[in-house]
């Protein structure tokens, strides 16, 4: 499964780094395969893996944030593994070169 997600704590004005970094910390830290966006984060596990992850970025939020907006997107491929970087190689092949270097 990919699942792409943002939680924007709305109580905390318009620069989010700071709370992007605790969260970041804590992907990293689950050893789930990752990638951090501009506009969001993308994982990569099975169902409860995934969902623990935005539960636990949830709650560290939470700590200090009385409102939360969670968005997620879900492509769930059962059993397929390797899709975050897999999806993006299948569209350079077919355009013939990388992209986004």
């Amino acid at each position: 499964m990919l699942l792409e997600f943002t939680i924007i704590p709305l109580d905390k004005g318009m620069h989010f780094s700071p709370y992007v970094a605790r969260m970041t910390d804590i992907i990293e830290k689950s050893g789930l395969p990752c990638k951090l966006t501009p506009m969001s984060t993308v994982i990569e596990g099975d169902w409860d893996e995934c969902m623990a992850l935005v539960k636990a970025c949830r709650d560290e939020i939470a700590k200090d944030s009385m409102r939360i907006s969670i968005h997620i997107s879900i492509d769930d491929s059962i059993g397929a593994t390797g899709r975050l970087e897999g999806k993006i190689k299948s569209v350079e092949e077919k355009l013939g070169r990388e992209v986004n270097k």
